[in-house]
């Protein structure tokens, strides 16, 4: 996966991309190397809590796009993160009880771009994804969301597990898709809830799973067993606000 415009190669381009505030997404670096310069990187990423990776030689030079990685390469998020604060202030600032959408190991961007799309039009509070096995604000999401970005926040966090019992002590509960869940016609999904979506491949994590109050199964009736995650997460999103909206 290539992030074009958003792609910062060499290590002086790299130091200053964090020194100015740059929100850096991944970082790659040459495995083995400890050099003055190279460790000076790794600080700002420590200070910044942005991934490190650690790949060699022929994987940083097909990455590559000038040639002159100098051992590393920078991941840079097209949009700047919210926090989860700024998701929940969203709700409060609407009056509405908060209707959130969480990301479990969604890697793909045209996926998440459609998600962050859905979530601005299904009238969710913001977007929450997690740090690692992830995909970020990319130019590919951003494109992919048809603006929804500049209008929805997405916070981006360490451990999306801790976030749900933080957000359950304010009042949240939580609902994941799962094709083994209970058929979700038949669930109350009204009130202050976090929509829990995993990958097409994976679903949502076991541990991930376990934090949510109920799990959702959206009724397939063709010759194949799973949507589009994003397909996926737009049919229980509505069912939300269809919910929300009966009177």
């Amino acid at each position: 996966m290539r992030y074009t415009e958003y792609t910062i190669e060499g290590r002086n381009a790299v130091i200053e991309a964090f020194r100015s505030g740059r929100t850096i997404d991944k970082l790659f670096v040459l495995d083995g190397c400890h050099d003055g310069p190279v460790m000076t990187i790794k600080r700002e990423a420590a200070k910044q809590g942005c991934v490190v990776r650690y790949v060699d030689r022929d994987r940083l030079d097909q990455m590559s796009e000038t040639g002159r990685h100098q051992g590393v390469i920078a991941y840079a998020a097209a949009y700047a993160y919210a926090e989860v604060d700024d998701i929940l202030e969203n709700a409060r600032s609407r009056g509405e009880q908060p209707f959130v959408i969480l990301l479990d190991n969604i890697e793909d961007p045209h996926n998440l771009g459609a998600i962050i799309r859905t979530a601005n039009l299904a009238g969710a509070h913001g977007v929450i994804i997690p740090k690692n096995r992830a995909v970020g604000l990319t130019a590919t999401v951003a494109k992919a969301s048809a603006g929804a970005l500049n209008y929805t926040p997405v916070a981006k966090v360490t451990n999306l597990g801790q976030t749900i019992e933080e957000l359950k002590k304010q009042g949240l509960w939580f609902v994941c898709a799962d094709m083994g869940g209970t058929r979700m016609y038949d669930l109350n999904l009204k009130g202050p809830i976090g929509l829990v979506i995993g990958s097409e491949g994976e679903g949502v994590g076991r541990l991930i799973r376990e934090k949510c109050d109920l799990t959702a199964a959206i009724p397939m009736h063709g010759d194949i067993d799973s949507l589009n995650a994003s397909v996926a997460a737009g049919v229980l999103a509505y069912e939300i606000v269809r919910q929300r909206h009966q009177l």
